[in-house]
């Protein structure tokens, strides 16, 4: 990926995350734009989103997101028009880097590494 990509793309994450805090974020749950990966082409922008939800389904905050796509689109092509030729589509993913970290912690947690003793010498 080239610095054009990169730099729309942190562009894109900014203005996302303020669209969907204002406007497409349900109530009682807190939605974060956490990556956005663009295309060489700038025409498909790949949206990871961290979905904060106590006691409710992160399923049905996707849904809500999914359903409301032209929408953000719109919203987003308001902000960045004179940044872009072409709106990029959105395709938005649900962003698991939290849990891969959780489940790595606990695979190494289990691993048992034996502790050298930084007084025994190895060479004589």
């Amino acid at each position: 990926m080239g610095f054009r990509p990169e730099r729309l793309g942190a562009v894109i994450k900014k203005d996302l995350g303020q669209i969907l805090q204002k406007s497409y974020q349900p109530s009682g749950t807190f939605v974060t734009v956490t990556n956005v990966r663009l295309t060489d082409d700038l025409s498909i922008a790949k949206v990871y989103l961290s979905v904060f939800s106590p006691g409710r389904d992160e399923k049905v905050v996707y849904e809500f997101i999914d359903e409301h796509i032209a929408e953000i689109r719109y919203d987003l092509a308001s902000k960045i028009k004179n940044q872009v030729r072409k709106i990029p589509e959105l395709h938005f993913y649900q962003d698991d880097t939290a849990e891969y970290v959780n489940k790595m912690e606990q695979l190494l947690s289990k691993v048992d590494i034996p502790e050298e003793d930084p007084d025994s010498n190895t060479e004589e």
